[in-house]
């Protein structure tokens, strides 16, 4: 234990907390993976499903939902780095459904009460979620909601089912922005958008994309967007806590009849990945080693940097709500959160969360890279006991 800096005790801690919950039946398992200073610890606690008897394992597969953000990124900044994209190079040459938008006057007015954008959506807007649409984080009723349910491009849980990129480009492209274009952090559909851009400049899948630059060369075989029929034994289950008796129900089941069985006609890069612990701490290891892994450089310390800067201003924090307190602690960079200020129970560097119950960050300050993975859907918008528990378990293993 001692040679990765994280004491013995400390770690049976932390696994004595990922097992009451399981105990407790808050989660059927959970997966947790570390890595520090060039070792890697895995932990698999519990079953694959309430319904099966199947152990959960190190190599279980998940639908890592967010976690798909900060890839969607780096396979981004690795187009920037080809000279296919630029970040300030407006999106409408290889996105013209994107060109030439309107803006609503209000959030909540009529979607045809419009004025012309102030200026093109660039590449840069939408790894930094400014691209003037996504989420509303906001009570209240508004029109353009409805249009995006409509055309199959609101945001939430359910992945998009449009049987093609251009179809779901295109029902992006019939609605008008919400804000302008820079103005405000809206979250959510910029990295969607960016997966459609990522497959035209790159003039391949964005599932073919990603596997050639990034899941090939980090040994991350177990991550896609949908499951290989020899891997569905592995492919766990996914609940939701229902609101009217607050037990867990099926938001999508393991294995075969699982949504994640079958190719999806759109991949969406801001939610739409499963992977494992494993493949996803590779990931988050090779950011952590600023762009290399094991000696062979995928990503430039520069662009690794720029993740990792918060490009969000405070007046554009000021005028974008997300969940409470977010704004106090966490900046936003290309695809991910950077966290500012941390409390006890809180991650720290930089990474995001996923919806469907799993988190990565990897913190250059202790060297340290971390991974949760579990099969309950967020139903709050702070973190649920199991991730305070994870993040505060982790940091008290530290030894030196």
């Amino acid at each position: 234990m001692q040679q990765i800096g994280l004491s013995k005790s400390g770690l049976q801690r932390l696994h004595d907390a990922m097992a009451a919950h399981v105990d407790r039946r808050d989660l059927p398992g959970v997966v947790t993976a570390l890595t520090r200073h060039g070792t890697t610890m895995v932990d698999a606690i519990g079953s694959q499903s309430f319904e099966g008897a199947a152990p959960m394992r190190p190599d279980s597969i998940f639908r890592i939902a967010s976690l798909s953000k900060p890839i969607a990124a780096a396979a981004t900044m690795m187009l920037i780095e080809d000279g296919r994209l630029a970040l300030d190079e407006p999106v409408d040459r290889l996105l013209p459904e994107l060109a030439n938008r309107q803006v609503l006057k209000r959030l909540d007015g009529r979607i045809d009460d419009t004025v012309p954008a102030a200026r093109p959506i660039t590449v840069s807007d939408l790894l930094t979620l400014r691209m003037g649409i996504g989420a509303i984080m906001a009570p209240g009723d508004y029109p353009i909601v409805d249009a995006m349910i409509e055309r199959g491009v609101a945001v939430g849980p359910v992945l998009p089912d449009a049987p093609t990129p251009d179809a779901w480009i295109a029902g992006v492209g019939q609605l008008p922005l919400m804000r302008q274009p820079g103005e405000a952090w809206m979250y959510d559909t910029g990295l969607t958008v960016l997966g459609v851009l990522i497959a035209r400049a790159s003039g391949q899948t964005l599932a073919g994309f990603l596997r050639q630059r990034l899941f090939d060369p980090l040994g991350m075989l177990d991550t896609g967007f949908s499951v290989l029929p020899g891997q569905l034994d592995r492919l766990t289950g996914s609940y939701r806590r229902d609101p009217a008796t607050g037990s867990l129900v099926i938001f999508d089941p393991a294995g075969a009849a699982s949504r994640f069985s079958r190719e999806p006609g759109f991949a969406s890069a801001s939610g739409g990945l499963v992977s494992t612990a494993n493949d996803v701490l590779a990931f988050a290891a090779m950011m952590l080693n600023h762009g290399e892994h094991q000696g062979k450089r995928l990503l430039s310390e520069r662009s690794v940097r720029l993740m990792e800067t918060d490009h969000i201003t405070p007046a554009q924090k000021a005028t974008s709500p997300f969940v409470p307190g977010f704004w106090e602690k966490t900046g936003w960079g290309y695809g991910l959160a950077v966290i500012q200020r941390h409390d006890s129970g809180d991650p720290r560097g930089s990474g995001w969360t996923g919806g469907y119950g799993t988190a990565a960050f990897w913190d250059r300050e202790t060297g340290l890279a971390h991974v949760l993975l579990t099969q309950r859907m967020m139903d709050s918008p702070t973190p649920s006991a199991v991730y305070v528990d994870f993040w505060r378990g982790v940091y008290e293993a530290i030894d030196s």
